[in-house]
């Protein structure tokens, strides 16, 4: 794909508004959506306690915050057990996405990662000059790591890992990634973007301060915005090695964290319990619902985010007709926010599932949920 450097934001505006709108013939308008489910958010609202941190913080906005981000990235990095120069922070994992792509390819360098994945890849290598390539899934909405390697040449220049995958909700097993970042050339950035990282079950979790120490070209992309109900505050953060962020660090926009961000991180690290707890009640409706669409025919893969993805041409029309937004895909395909029981049952109604008391497999799927368990910070190496 080339690349058309300088292209208008506006067109990534665009972009998101059109997912949010589920503007195809004959579909409802935005004021017509009953439930917005494009953009994977959390269903529940900031906790308590970090809510108060924020409110707390209301009667000095008048201040300016930092000039250059540091105590954000001590807190983050004193929660990890590491260094507060393996922390670079962003406005979003988006942000740092942007400062990534900024500063380590070379501008016209080749970018590589799956397809269909994250928006925001293709966007942001757009807006800054990278040509991308991009690797279809297989077919049971995996990333094919295999076929990533063999796409790298002499002029590439990053390529993209998402763990848990972002639309299918797949994982790349520990084993194969480690294997891959083995193989992959360590000259060539890796992002390994972890925005669901929350969502992980207890046995898929990689410790993200071994794999940097064993590969210092890897950065782990994390964001503040699902597990913890702060995608309005846009709080993401990049770990990886002091001499690759040093780089990505240049790039930092001043006066760009306000003092709400660290008040919220704090806040939600404090309430760790509280937050498995939600993680735990949104990965459990998950499930439910995933059995419930299933059991239509439609062949649901099985998610480890806060969403899900409904393979098939008439699914993403069928829920935007029914006032249900979506993130669609070219095929018809849909990727659907989860947790709201609500919404899922219009999800439900939509694609004519009735929503049946939960049954002993229903039972059975609950009790694999409370067994395994979200990662949601089980100790300081996550």
């Amino acid at each position: 794909m080339t690349p058309q450097p300088g292209a208008d934001v506006a067109a990534a505006e665009a972009h998101v508004a059109a997912q949010r709108d589920a503007s195809v013939s004959g579909s409802p308008r935005f004021d017509a959506v009953r439930y917005d489910l494009t953009l994977s958010e959390n269903p529940f609202p900031p906790l308590p306690s970090v809510r108060a941190a924020i409110e707390g913080c209301l009667a000095r906005a008048n201040r300016y915050p930092e000039f250059l981000p540091r105590l954000l990235p001590q807190v983050i990095a004193e929660h990890l057990g590491v260094e507060a120069d393996h922390i670079v922070v962003g406005a979003g994992a988006t942000g740092v996405a942007m400062q990534i792509m900024q500063t380590l390819p070379a501008r016209g360098s080749r970018f590589i990662f799956a397809t269909p994945t994250f928006d925001g890849y293709p966007i942001l290598a757009n807006q800054v000059g990278l040509h991308t390539v991009q690797v279809p899934l297989d077919g049971s909405g995996r990333q094919n790591l295999w076929s990533i390697l063999r796409a790298v040449d002499e002029r590439t220049g990053l390529i993209a890992v998402c763990r848990p995958h972002n639309p299918t909700g797949t994982v790349v097993p520990a084993s194969e990634l480690k294997g891959f970042l083995y193989s992959a050339p360590s000259h060539i950035p890796i992002i390994l973007d972890e925005a669901y990282v929350e969502f992980l079950g207890a046995a898929d979790t990689l410790d993200p301060v071994e794999l940097v120490r064993r590969h210092p070209n890897v950065i782990v992309l994390r964001t503040f915005s699902k597990a913890y109900g702060l995608a309005g505050l846009h709080i993401g953060y990049g770990f990886g090695s002091p001499e690759l962020l040093a780089r990505v660090r240049r790039l930092q926009l001043p006066f760009g964290m306000p003092e709400a961000a660290i008040a919220a991180v704090r806040a939600s690290y404090a309430a760790e319990a509280e937050l498995g707890e939600r993680i735990l009640r949104i990965t459990t409706q998950r499930e439910v619902l995933r059995t419930a669409l299933r059991r239509t025919g439609i062949r649901v893969p099985r998610s480890s985010g806060n969403f899900l993805y409904l393979p098939g041409r008439d699914i993403a029309a069928t829920l935007t007709h029914a006032g249900i937004a979506v993130k669609r895909y070219a095929d018809g395909s849909a990727r659907i926010a989860v947790g709201d029981p609500e919404a899922d049952r219009a999800v439900l109604n939509a694609l004519a599932a009735p929503v049946d008391p939960i049954s002993g497999e229903d039972s059975h799927i609950l009790s694999l949920t409370l067994r395994s368990g979200p990662s949601a910070v089980r100790s300081r190496h996550r």
